[in-house]
């Protein structure tokens, strides 16, 4: 019988996690952003076809980083959940706090007991019927479920885009200041800039009705 070669664990889980974060910081940031009357949604993004940021349901969007396979395939089990829940029971049901726990759950199995983690770190944001309930949700690659305010970074130079929004951040703007204020962000922290065209942006807005969600043109977006 071949005795299997024996690793510690706290060892184990150090390896995996600094393979998740080297995959991670290879992606490009996506910020969130409260604005006066919704949540805003921005990352850099070459592709017109393949979306980091999209609908999961009436009020709540995704928002993913890492390896596209890995978080797209988590973005359309969030949507089959949210789907099941809102017909099984009530729409008002279905909600992001729900969503981002399965998210951690599922992610911190994966982390655990997988030979190879998930690269991806995932945002869940829920425009609220008041700017006090709105909720940013922030998932880690080890299934870590961190509830923001305000703004929040995930993936890539997570704590150079933070500082940049701290100091332009201010509560009650408009839409266009807060696409002011995550461009210039993201741009802060890019060596050769952004080039024009290559922004993916989303916004969930009370305003909107139910469908909250709406992707914002590039004109809107380089007009920021």
């Amino acid at each position: 019988m071949t005795v299997p070669f024996y690793v510690p664990p706290e060892q184990l889980m150090k390896d995996r996690a600094e393979y998740a974060r080297k995959g991670i910081s290879r992606g490009k940031s996506i910020v969130a952003v409260e604005y006066d009357t919704g949540i805003l949604i921005l990352g850099e993004n070459s592709s017109r076809t393949l979306h980091k940021i999209s609908e999961i349901y009436d009020r709540i969007a995704f928002a993913g980083v890492g390896k596209y396979n890995e978080f797209e395939q988590l973005r359309i089990g969030g949507i089959r959940r949210a789907d099941l829940t809102g017909y099984a029971y009530s729409r008002s049901d279905v909600t992001a706090k729900g969503i981002a726990n399965a998210y951690a759950q599922a992610l911190g199995h994966i982390f655990t007991h997988e030979v190879k983690p998930y690269e991806v770190e995932l945002m869940v944001v829920e425009v609220g019927v008041d700017p006090d309930d709105n909720r940013i949700f922030k998932v880690t690659y080890d299934g870590t479920l961190y509830a923001d305010r305000r703004f929040s970074v995930i993936g890539g130079q997570e704590e150079s885009l933070i500082e940049a929004l701290e100091e332009s951040y201010e509560d009650d703007a408009p839409l266009e200041s807060a696409l002011a204020w995550a461009k210039a962000a993201c741009s802060s922290v890019t060596d050769d800039g952004v080039v024009e065209g290559d922004w993916e942006a989303a916004i969930v807005d009370r305003t909107n009705g139910r469908r909250s969600f709406r992707r914002l043109d590039l004109d809107e977006i380089e007009a920021a």
